[in-house]
């Protein structure tokens, strides 16, 4: 590969790091091409941008980019595919039901999720724990507007003792 092409790809893997929160390093060079194929459609269904890489320009493509990515590097050995999103937990619960079928690969090497780094295949159970942020925004709309429920139902229960109170003093007279 000239060294203009290899400029130009760093570039676009930049750039495709950029547009997304986060992203996860996956090992998949073991998959058959069905399984490659299941995992492509699964990305693709869940709004994740899946590309293959080679690790010395995806090296220098995270060195370009503001931020502390060291951590990463000694992990990118073999073949790595990049899994990039914009919900933190989404390729991880994927990853999961991956590893739920019983299957080794692909497995997941390292991952940078809200500006934090997880290394190693033993951090996918905390990485799907991450709630996205509109299972936080829907968590705190609730715990708000719970309050709210209990003042209303506590006015209406009253109502509805104080409509019966009074009937039945007008139905005495």
């Amino acid at each position: 590969m000239k060294k203009e092409d290899k400029a130009l790809v760093i570039e676009k893997i930049a750039s495709t790091l950029k547009e997304y929160n986060g992203f996860y390093l996956v090992e998949t060079a073991g998959l058959d091409a069905e399984k490659t194929s299941e995992l492509r459609r699964a990305c693709f269904g869940a709004d994740i941008k899946l590309m293959v890489v080679k690790n010395t320009l995806l090296h220098q493509a995270l060195e370009t980019l503001d931020g502390d990515y060291s951590e990463l590097y000694p992990t990118l050995k073999g073949s790595t595919s990049l899994m990039c999103t914009n919900v933190g937990n989404a390729p991880a619960k994927l990853l999961k039901k991956f590893v739920k079928k019983g299957e080794e690969l692909p497995a997941l090497k390292a991952a940078y999720v809200e500006e934090t780094v997880y290394v190693g295949a033993d951090q996918l159970e905390a990485l799907s724990a991450i709630k996205s942020k509109n299972e936080l925004i829907a968590d705190v709309v609730a715990l708000l507007q719970s309050p709210a429920k209990n003042v209303v139902s506590a006015l209406q229960s009253g109502a509805t003792k104080l409509h019966g109170i009074l009937e039945t003093l007008s139905n005495k007279e």
